[in-house]
């Protein structure tokens, strides 16, 4: 890999919001395009286990069976698995216990929590950018050789890209701790394949491998706040040893359980399959707008768009009643880029109407 500076500093004088997320933009009374979280109700074998922790609250949370079941689901050992109240607390757990690293690197445009994190415990972050004329396709030997941690979304958010896995694999190597980002890997699928495509989530021959999990997208559980980690079991117990006591609450531990069991999988992946469905009716109906550029082959449950003049048109779509996810606060991104959920197909033929007629105002 390149030893070369791989690293774009941000343009004189603009520096994006990383404290800027789609629930800003998803105010009430607004149709939310903006925020990523499948709207469904929790099926039963989801909501009834939850709400049975509900009389049992003076009891500390015990995180032992929940570990268990995602291990298993995972085919980790138990102590390969750290759970977090959210993907987010992750991020902040990694910048924290990680304080010895030199080289911290964070490939963009990504989530912008994990460079946060980063930057409130005092690192010294370095971007690489990927190129929007390459789709945001990931070239391995753009990450400085000497990074000693580097930070990478699969699929990314908001470029909804999905990495080959034996690409992202690349980055891994002794004295080198990698994060990979699968918020969003249950969302995915690809034909023939009974998984979730490129995840690297079973990987126990990756050095320094972290990979990220959130319940919270795919289950309408933001409000309840469960991820955890995967990785090697001496590397999470540095994260453990900064954690809060009792940071996972008993009903988001019953929903981690429920989540990891044959049903909940089953589901994901039926799920995945109507979310690919949906998907592809929204890219199809935007490439019918003039100067609209979706980009590369969206995998997960947003897209990614170019629109020029995107900041009058975001405005003037609130005005209409559409929430959608503004871009320039992603590094590498800029004011004519918008995100967009995968909504079902009668929400995007009405979006689409009101955005064309946007366009033409």
């Amino acid at each position: 890999m390149s030893d070369q500076p791989s690293t774009l500093a941000p343009p004189t004088g603009f520096e994006p919001d990383l404290g800027h997320h789609g629930d800003a933009e998803a105010t009430a009374g607004l149709i939310d395009l903006a925020v990523n979280v499948r709207r469904a109700r929790p099926p039963a074998w989801l909501a009834d286990p939850i709400a049975a922790t509900l009389t049992d609250l003076a009891r500390y949370p015990d995180p032992v069976p929940a570990r268990a079941a995602v291990a298993a689901r995972h085919h980790r050992h138990p102590n390969e698995v750290l759970l977090t109240a959210g993907a987010a607390e992750g991020f902040v757990l990694i910048a924290q216990a990680l304080r010895g690293v030199r080289r911290p690197v964070v490939v963009h445009p990504q989530f912008t929590e994990p460079e946060a994190a980063l930057r409130a415990a005092g690192h010294q972050v370095e971007r690489v950018l990927l190129d929007a004329a390459d789709d945001f396709r990931l070239d391995p030997s753009r990450v400085p050789a000497d990074a000693d941690l580097v930070m990478i979304g699969n699929p990314t958010n908001p470029t909804s890209v999905l990495h080959p896995a034996r690409t992202v694999a690349a980055l891994a190597r002794p004295g080198r701790v990698l994060v990979v980002d699968e918020a969003f890997a249950d969302t995915t699928t690809a034909p023939g394949h009974p998984g979730e495509p490129e995840s690297l989530a079973e990987r126990r021959d990756l050095p320094g491998l972290l990979v990220v999990r959130s319940l919270t997208k795919t289950w309408g559980l933001a409000g309840l706040r469960i991820g955890y980690l995967l990785g090697e079991a001496e590397l999470l117990s540095r994260l453990a040893a900064v954690q809060p006591l009792w940071a996972v609450s008993t009903p988001a531990l019953a929903a981690a359980s429920a989540c990891a069991s044959v049903v909940a999988v089953q589901a994901e992946r039926a799920i995945a399959a109507d979310l690919a469905a949906d998907r592809d009716h929204l890219v199809a109906r935007l490439a019918d707008l003039p100067g609209v550029r979706v980009v590369g082959r969206p995998a997960s449950a947003f897209v990614l768009l170019h629109l020029p003049g995107a900041t009058r048109i975001r405005a003037a779509l609130r005005e209409r009643g559409w929430a959608v996810r503004r871009g320039d606060t992603f590094p590498g991104l800029g004011p004519d880029w918008l995100r967009v959920a995968v909504r079902d197909r009668n929400t995007t033929d009405a979006f689409i109407d009101v955005l064309r007629e946007t366009m033409e105002a």
